[in-house]
């Protein structure tokens, strides 16, 4: 199918589909005229990644595990399949300190806000 059906098909833009492709995350096959072809099973990765995407996780992990989320063998080694595991929880945890430190500016912004609007005389008018 074209970009245009594949992109409908799966929810994702042209451009993200042509991103993919740059990153080496998909291979569509082509067109004599040199057009992309999109296939099933390519439509079927597009959305593995696009979750991938949308959990967080960097292109770099997923590029890493793709190939055994999606060739229908049930993975990789034991040993690649506890690597991948370990790098999504280091990521994770990475995520985690992220959002208790931004948390605790936001915390720290309405302790502010709320002493600020407590000691700003009223004013008549």
């Amino acid at each position: 199918m074209k970009i245009s059906d594949a992109s409908r098909a799966s929810g994702v833009s042209a451009r993200s589909l042509r991103h993919y492709e740059d990153e080496g995350l998909i291979v569509p096959g082509r067109f004599s005229n040199g057009f992309r072809d999109y296939c099933r099973s390519t439509i079927d990765r597009v959305l593995v990644i696009r979750s991938l995407l949308e959990s967080g996780l960097p292109v770099r992990l997923i590029r890493e595990a793709l190939p055994s989320l999606t060739d229908g063998s049930g993975g990789g080694t034991d040993a690649d399949h506890a690597e991948f595991l370990h790098e999504v929880q280091r990521h994770r945890d990475r995520l985690a300190a992220r959002i208790a430190i931004l948390s605790d500016q936001q915390a720290a912004l309405d302790t502010y806000l709320r002493e600020a609007r407590s000691r700003r005389p009223m004013t008549a008018t």
